[in-house]
């Protein structure tokens, strides 16, 4: 059988899942393409997240995306502007809880962003000036616990307001506006065949 893969820009307020069987209506991927049967994310992204998300209808490539050879870069948008000592916490570790225990991060690479793509694009409206500024950074991490930067950027004391994924390995959101999908022949990430 000869495997399928997809890039998509998930927008805000889409779930990274085809199925939900609660009652409440959600927005799913299957409402931004027709995807085949057997596609599946690969990793998550909550709700409240946007960016690059990896589709295929290969298990085996999930198992290689979430390895730890695998960088994965985000964009978040957070309450206040950063200080050189935070993003210093967040790339030595910082202590956030995960499944009831607490857990040190990893090293990771963090910046402050002083100017955004265009790709990125607007996005839902956060606030406005009244409330106080917000600044950006670029984290990238080798391992995903769940909501993780949204805890590393609260435990540093700056909350994170928008958070979009822009990078899986060498696969970038480069040029996919929100909500487009594109399919691709094969995934180019380390130990991807």
């Amino acid at each position: 059988m000869q495997h399928r893969h997809f890039l998509i820009h998930k927008p805000h307020g889409y779930l990274s899942q085809f199925i939900y069987e609660k009652k409440r209506h959600k927005k799913l991927l299957g409402e931004l393409y027709d995807f085949p049967e057997g596609t599946m994310a690969i990793g998550r992204l909550d709700e409240d997240s946007e960016g690059l998300l990896l589709l295929t209808t290969d298990g085996m490539m999930s198992e290689i995306v979430r390895s730890k050879t695998v960088e994965k870069e985000y964009y978040a948008q957070v309450d206040g502007v950063i200080t050189a000592e935070a993003i210093a916490r967040l790339q030595t570790g910082v202590e956030i809880g995960f499944k009831g225990i607490r857990y040190t991060t990893k090293h990771c690479e963090a910046g402050i962003l002083n100017e955004l793509p265009d790709y990125i694009g607007e996005g839902r409206r956060i606030r406005d000036e009244r409330h106080g500024p917000t600044s950006w950074l670029s984290i990238t991490l080798t391992e995903g616990k769940f909501r993780q930067v949204r805890k590393m950027t609260a435990a540093v004391g700056f909350p994170t307001l928008r958070l979009v994924r822009v990078r899986v390995g060498t696969i970038s959101l480069q040029n996919l506006k929100a909500g487009a999908v594109r399919e691709v022949e094969h995934f180019s990430l380390p130990g991807a065949l």
